[in-house]
């Protein structure tokens, strides 16, 4: 195989650009990641250039739009490597799309750097190449169960998942969560993609009258199902989300005050003391109107993990770059990042998880109480008592 380095654009006799092109969703179901994904690239790589660049080379992003279809990435993937020479990749939001990208690294021997997706299995097993700074979706819920081991005490649960590798591994993680703490699975419905209408799904798991009503949902089915919630009068001790379409502004904007008081899993927020993460949230919301999500911190802190290991490449191959990565130990806005291989998983990042709770109509972090900005609200009231 032919020796890779990153692409370096001439602009002028004195300068040299540092090209990346990272594949995302940039329309389709998933475009809203995709495009706080994208905004995050552009101002983490505005902030790096204003500091010099990286090695004194101007870092230029270019994007390609996968759709959110898996072959659409592994066919971007095969381009960016094989035609463009690329001897890094990092990029893409959901979990089989990302399967593609790191089907294609690995392939290749080109290191990949996953920052959104959240499938056990993409770091588990035999990847050399593959590092993924998110924690994968075993431990997602770390911090949920947390809460709820120790605020609520369910006893029973019921899960709602779509059926996608983020959607069925979250629900078969928090099903294996829920008998190790002797909480009781009293319904799991899967609905697929797309799907608009989930009331018959819900008038069942509201026959079984969970505790706790935990659902796995990207942007607008999370809206959707606890819009559908509110208007079925469904009542449960806990309405909680695992991430995803949970924590974004729009799940707010889009279920109303059917948002209040839901919790969600999540690995960031805006108000986490890591350096430099409010001033990233605070650039972020001047330029689109509303603080970003963990997706876009991720991405944001991720060209700060390529920049750290490209200063400490011996040169810019993908071995030398994927020996560097192992050796990674940085603190980013989005909170420390390290490599490592335990609990079945290689070139895994593990890290703190937290919970939000929409109170007043925003996002305040509840959980752990070392990081709280807020009181939770436990137990939350009926529909009719709510103002």
């Amino acid at each position: 195989m032919a020796v890779m380095a990153l692409i370096i654009f001439a602009c002028s006799r004195h300068t040299a650009t540092l090209g990346l092109t990272i594949p995302l969703p940039l329309t389709g179901p998933e475009a809203k990641f995709g495009q706080i994904q994208k905004r995050s690239y552009e101002i983490a790589a505005a902030e790096i250039n204003a500091h010099g660049g990286i090695k004194g080379k101007r870092l230029v992003l270019r994007f390609e739009d996968t759709r959110g279809k898996p072959e659409f990435s592994k066919e971007v993937a095969e381009k960016i490597i094989d035609v463009a020479n690329q001897a890094i990749l990092v990029g893409e939001y959901s979990s089989r799309c990302a399967k593609a990208v790191a089907a294609v690294a690995e392939e290749r021997k080109v290191p990949y750097l996953v920052v959104a997706s959240a499938a056990d299995d993409i770091t588990q097993g035999d990847n050399q190449y593959v590092f993924r700074q998110n924690v994968p979706n075993a431990h997602y819920t770390d911090g949920l169960i947390s809460f709820m081991k120790q605020v609520v005490k369910p006893e029973t649960i019921a899960i709602i998942y779509e059926s996608s590798s983020f959607g069925s591994s979250g629900a078969e993680d928090m099903a294996k969560q829920a008998r190790v703490n002797g909480i009781k699975v009293l319904a799991s419905e899967k609905y697929e993609k797309g799907a608009i209408d989930f009331r018959q799904l819900l008038l069942r798991v509201k026959a079984a009258s969970p505790d706790v009503i935990y659902m796995v949902s990207y942007a607008a089915d999370a809206a959707l199902l606890m819009k559908q919630i509110k208007e079925l009068k469904i009542y449960a001790k806990l309405f909680a989300g695992n991430a995803a379409g949970f924590a974004i502004p729009e799940f707010i904007d889009w279920a109303r005050d059917a948002a209040e008081y839901v919790v969600t899993a999540t690995l960031w927020s805006p108000k986490l003391k890591f350096a430099g993460a409010g001033r990233y949230a605070d650039k972020y919301k001047a330029i689109f109107g509303d603080y970003p999500s963990y997706h876009g911190a991720s991405a944001y802190s991720s060209l700060f993990v390529i920049k750290d290991a490209l200063e400490r490449a011996d040169n810019w191959t993908p071995g030398d770059i994927r020996t560097a990565l192992k050796k990674t130990h940085i603190m980013t806005a989005f909170g420390p990042i390290s490599f490592e291989d335990r609990e079945g998983y290689r070139n895994q990042n593990f890290m703190d998880t937290f919970v939000l709770q929409v109170i007043d109509n925003e996002y305040e972090t509840i959980w752990p109480p070392s990081y709280a900005t807020k009181e939770y609200v436990y137990p939350i009231p009926v529909w009719s008592e709510r103002r």
